[in-house]
């Protein structure tokens, strides 16, 4: 099965998986050019890092389209009050008695260090289609969960939040 996309992160990946073919493939091809023509390449630093970088564009290209031909087209047609994808909710997180703000995306978009939840990881499903006031609990294994209240639930613009990298 592959990702759960919106078309929305779709448009997204298109777009970069354009930028990297027309604007930056032939800049970074241009950079192995004029490095392999210093000479020596194999104490050729220069001609080294511009071969990184072009693999590196090549794979995210080649990453980004399997994604899109794999990818699984969803919606998430949640009530305004509901925690679903697009939406971000303000918890509060027993076990540490602290509140912490989360935004539901796709796994494109995910990005735990940025309050981003998949809507695939034990916390996004957890939360999925629960309101204000409701009382979770996060399964994050069969020998540890924890519990949090929805303080609060919002939608937000799925095309502020960029897709992620590797």
């Amino acid at each position: 099965m592959g990702y759960r996309l919106t078309k929305e992160d779709i448009r997204k990946m298109e777009d970069e998986i354009l930028y990297r073919k027309r604007d930056l493939r032939p800049e970074l091809l241009e950079k192995v050019k004029e490095a392999r023509s210093h000479g020596d390449l194999s104490e050729n630093f220069e001609y080294h890092a511009a071969k990184r970088e072009k693999n590196k564009n090549d794979s995210r290209i080649r990453y980004l389209e399997r994604a899109i031909r794999n990818a699984v087209m969803i919606e998430d047609r949640r009530d305004e009050d509901e925690a679903g994808l697009n939406k971000k909710a303000r918890l509060y997180m027993e076990e540490d008695g602290v509140e912490q703000t989360c935004y539901i995306v796709t796994t494109m978009r995910a990005n735990a260090l940025k309050g981003r939840v998949s809507i695939e990881s034990p916390l996004g499903k957890a939360l999925l289609g629960h309101k204000k006031d409701d009382r979770v609990e996060v399964r994050v294994s069969d020998s540890y969960s924890f519990h949090a209240v929805i303080l609060s639930v919002e939608s937000f613009d799925e095309s502020e939040i960029p897709i992620s990298n590797y």
